[in-house]
C-alpha cells in the first residue's frame, strides 16, 4: 500500500490571528477591574437606612404631586365662576353705556327740533351748518366708503408672516398713527364730516393705541376700520388717492400687507358726535374783543 503522508489538522488557523491586540480590544472593551466593581454593585443588598429614605422621598414626592392636583381641582370651578362672572359685569356695563349713548342721541334730537323751532329760517340753517362744522347734528350725503384692514395673516411675537416697523411693534397690523393719516388725509381732501366704525369725528376728537387696540374717543375700535366720509365722492376719491396720505396707505398695502378698498358712495349717513362739549362760548366785543 502506498505510504500516506502526515496528517493534517483539520483545525484551521483563525484570519485574525495575527490582529490578537485588536481582537482582545473587542472581545473585552471593560477592563476587568471596571467589570468587578459593577458586579459588586449589583449584588451589594442596599441598606436598610438607605431604602427608608428612598421610600420617604417617593412618598413626600406623591403627598406633593396629590396636594398639589387636590387643590387645582378644588379651585378650577371658583376661578370659572369668577371669570363668568367678569364676563357678566363687562356685557352689563357695555350695554348700559349702549343705552345711555342712545339716550343721549335722543335728548340731543330734541334739542335740535326745539332749537329749529325757536329760531328764524335764517338762523336755523346758520345753526345747522355750525352742527355739521361741529358734528353735533347727524348728516348724511354723497360721499366715499373706505376700509382699511390688517394683513391677512397677521404675524404674532416672533412668528412669520407679514411684518413691519411702523409702531412698537413689528406685526401686520395698521397703527393709530396710520389711521391718523388716513383721516387727516380725508380732511384734507375735502371731506365734510368723517366717521370710523360709526364713530363721528370732530375737531376734539383723538385717534390713540391702547396696547394693540385702536381707540377713537375712549372707544376701542376692532378691525376692520370702516371710514365714512361725505363730500364729492368722485373728487374725493381721487384727490385722497394722489395725496400724501392716499399714497402712505398704499405703500401699507404694497409692502406690509395692509388691506384696503375705496368706493363712491351715492347716499351716507354718519351719527352725531358723542359726548360733544363746548370748551369756550363767550360773546365777542368790538373789534373782536372779549367782554367781561
Amino acid at each position: 500500500m502506498p505510504q500516506q503522508g502526515p496528517e493534517r489538522s483539520s483545525a484551521r488557523p483563525r484570519p485574525d490571528a495575527s490582529m490578537s491586540l485588536l481582537t482582545e480590544i473587542m472581545e473585552h472593551s471593560l477592563d476587568d477591574g471596571y467589570a468587578e466593581a459593577a458586579r459588586r454593585e449589583k449584588t451589594a443588598p442596599r441598606s436598610t437606612g438607605t431604602r427608608l429614605v428612598v421610600a420617604a422621598g417617593l412618598m413626600i414626592a406623591a403627598l406633593i404631586v396629590t396636594v398639589a392636583a387636590t387643590e387645582a381641582h378644588d379651585a378650577a370651578p371658583v376661578i370659572a365662576e369668577e371669570r363668568a362672572n367678569l364676563i357678566d359685569r363687562v356685557e352689563d356695563e357695555t350695554a348700559e353705556a349702549d343705552d345711555l349713548h342712545g339716550e343721549v342721541d335722543r335728548l340731543r334730537q330734541d334739542l335740535e327740533d326745539s332749537r329749529s323751532k325757536a329760531l328764524d329760517n335764517e338762523g336755523a340753517a346758520a345753526l345747522e351748518r355750525l352742527g355739521l362744522l361741529s358734528g353735533a347734528i347727524d348728516v348724511e350725503g354723497p360721499g366715499v366708503r373706505l376700509v382699511v384692514d390688517d394683513a391677512e395673516t397677521t404675524a404674532s411675537a416672533g412668528g412669520d408672516g407679514p411684518r413691519r416697523s411702523t409702531g412698537f411693534t413689528d406685526t401686520g397690523r395698521l397703527r393709530d398713527h396710520d389711521l391718523q393719516k388716513v383721516v387727516n388725509g380725508l380732511w384734507a381732501a375735502g371731506a365734510e364730516a368723517v366717521s370710523v366704525n360709526g364713530q363721528r369725528l370732530t375737531a376734539l376728537s383723538a385717534i390713540r393705541a391702547a396696547g394693540d387696540a385702536i381707540v377713537v374717543d375712549n372707544r376701542p375700535l376692532a378691525p376692520p376700520y370702516t371710514l365714512l366720509a361725505i363730500g364729492d365722492g368722485d373728487r374725493l376719491s381721487d384727490t385722497f388717492q394722489n395725496g400724501a396720505d392716499g399714497r402712505y396707505l398704499y405703500v401699507l398695502q404694497e409692502n406690509y400687507g395692509i388691506r384696503t378698498s375705496i368706493s363712491t358712495q351715492d347716499k351716507v349717513s354718519l351719527p352725531a358726535a358723542a359726548g360733544l362739549t363746548v370748551r369756550n362760548a363767550q360773546p365777542a366785543g368790538p373789534a373782536g374783543k372779549v367782554t367781561s
